[in-house]
């Protein structure tokens, strides 16, 4: 029995498996040890994933999240372990998560773009080479967060459609007043501005709106995904952003003259093959 976890910044998706059977797909709030203290992440275990999940006796956990850098792996374990009875507990970034549940064992140019971004060069069987993100303030070029910031900023200056600005204040029920409070002023704005992203989606038929995401993407790609042999490799896509702007994303590829492999929504499926087919347990 194993447990899989792949977490970004916004939620974690949780599956229980057994022999490459999916038994239990659970969904809490994202698990990123760069925000939350040990103490917080044990809690938000305890009480968001222990009353839903079937069994607390595992095999083996492996947790994918956003914010699992090297330093921070040894907390995450130990907060991990303690809430659950369990053999194995492997802690990686999300950015390897994304490579196993996309390529699987083949190399390619593995690219994350949901609430933040990243991406990286990974050979098959671990990350060779990766261009920092930098956060939403100095990157994460082409995420929900940053076609949020992009958004509001926008909008705010007056750089968007007569009415559009109206149209957004009211569907989000928001003043200009109360954004700039929860941008500069209260926890996760990078999530509160990726919320803010979808009218983006619904209002996409606005050239300058369709302009706004696609240049954004482009952004993303001359920055970091021109920094590997792009030339050589296909380039994947996960996350909700990529998945749901797949359309304006396939252009930005096609534009920046780049091998598409595919976009995906969640590496979850591919996760769950990858542990069963590699027997790590």
């Amino acid at each position: 029995m194993i447990l899989i976890a792949d977490s970004g910044s916004t939620k974690t998706d949780w599956c229980l498996s057994l022999q490459g059977k999916q038994l239990q797909r659970i969904t809490t709030q994202g698990i990123n040890p760069f925000f939350l203290s040990e103490d917080a992440i044990e809690n938000e275990i305890r009480s968001e994933l222990l009353p839903k999940l079937q069994t607390r006796t595992l095999d083996a956990l492996y947790f994918y999240g956003a914010g699992c850098l090297p330093e921070k792996i040894p907390m995450m374990q130990r907060a991990l372990s303690k809430c659950l009875e369990v053999k194995i507990v492997e802690v990686n970034s999300d950015m390897l998560g994304a490579a196993r549940g996309l390529s699987g064992r083949n190399p390619g140019i593995v690219c994350i773009l949901g609430t933040g971004s990243n991406s990286c060069y990974y050979d098959g069987e671990k990350i060779v080479s990766n261009v920092s993100p930098l956060g939403f303030i100095l990157g994460d070029e082409g995420s929900g967060a940053v076609l949020g910031k992009l958004l509001v900023g926008d909008l705010l200056k007056n750089q968007l459609p007569v009415g559009l600005k109206e149209k957004f204040l009211r569907e989000f029920d928001l003043t200009p007043a109360e954004i700039i409070e929860r941008v500069y002023r209260q926890p996760f704005p990078n999530r509160f501005l990726a919320s803010l992203s979808p009218f983006l989606l619904r209002n996409i038929e606005e050239p300058a709106v369709r302009s706004l995401v696609f240049d954004s993407f482009r952004s993303f790609l001359t920055r970091n995904v021109m920094q590997y042999d792009y030339k050589q490799h296909s380039i994947y896509f996960i996350g909700s952003v990529a998945y749901h702007y797949r359309e304006i994303l396939e252009e930005a590829v096609l534009a920046s003259d780049m091998q598409l492999g595919g976009i995906m929504q969640n590496p979850m499926e591919g996760l769950v093959s990858y542990h069963k087919e590699n027997k790590f347990l």
